[in-house]
């Protein structure tokens, strides 16, 4: 009988002519092997087969909760509308709870990563960096508002998650505090602008305020001048609309 440690190998499975999986053995849990992919983006239930993919799970999950809330992240339903056998979700989580860890992950990582990695985008000047903010709430950035408005309900119900989102919110502001810290703002007053940048944002977001393009581009450069002190160029206007390609009528 064989003793010891099992190595960790990954066996090429090729299932179709576009399509390699690999396979981890020994499996890492219980339940089944765990299936490994690096680009699952635009790959359907359908085109993809079989047990479909973390990715796959993980992004019904999240539409299920952004749509109907935590009570619609539920294993058979996902699995219907996937497609998919139910057993086939064991795959990737062990169970629901696993799933909400993962929903929680995502949240912090496409929301507040992304909300971070702006406030330390190279910028000339803090008009510039705080359009560099700005841009990641629009309907083209990467900050999912819906997501972020689902978490605080969940906060409501949870007190794990509320600790989750308190401390989201205070990473938050101190990369907002940090950049204004970072154009030689007094520390007090880069806090107090920090939290006029955030928690208007967070307000759009809790009372689900609606613009159209004209509107909010109109109001931004206000906004700029607002929470900086400084009103933006217009070349760095004029970059700010090609970066997310708005119309000069816009």
């Amino acid at each position: 009988m064989f003793s010891g440690t099992i190595p960790q190998i990954y066996i090429p499975v090729k299932f179709s002519v576009t399509t390699v999986y690999f396979i981890e053995f020994p499996p890492p849990n219980r339940y089944a092997f765990a299936m490994k992919d690096t680009d699952l983006d635009h790959i359907s239930t359908k085109t993809r087969g079989w047990r479909g993919s973390r990715a796959i799970w993980l992004a019904a999950a999240r539409e299920a909760f952004v749509s109907s809330g935590l009570d619609a992240v539920r294993i058979q339903p996902l699995a219907s509308r996937l497609n998919l056998s139910r057993t086939s979700f064991y795959w990737f989580f062990t169970d629901r709870s696993a799933l909400l860890d993962a929903l929680l992950e995502d949240w912090e990582t496409s929301n507040t990563g992304s909300l971070i990695s702006a406030t330390e985008a190279y910028a000339e000047t803090v008009t510039e960096a705080m359009l560099n903010v700005i841009g990641v709430f629009l309907d083209d950035g990467p900050f999912e508002s819906r997501l972020d408005l689902a978490m605080r309900g969940w906060a409501h119900q949870d007190s794990k998650v509320a600790d989750r989102v308190a401390h989201a919110d205070e990473v938050r502001l101190a990369a907002i505090r940090a950049l204004f810290i970072r154009f030689d703002y007094p520390p007090s007053e880069a806090d107090v602008r920090a939290r006029t940048v955030y928690l208007t944002q967070i307000g759009y977001i809790s009372l689900q305020v609606s613009e159209d393009l004209v509107t909010r581009m109109t109001r931004i450069p206000d906004y700029v001048k607002t929470y900086t002190g400084h009103r933006p160029t217009e070349p760095e206007l004029a970059r700010f609309r090609a970066r997310h390609n708005i119309p000069d009528q816009a």
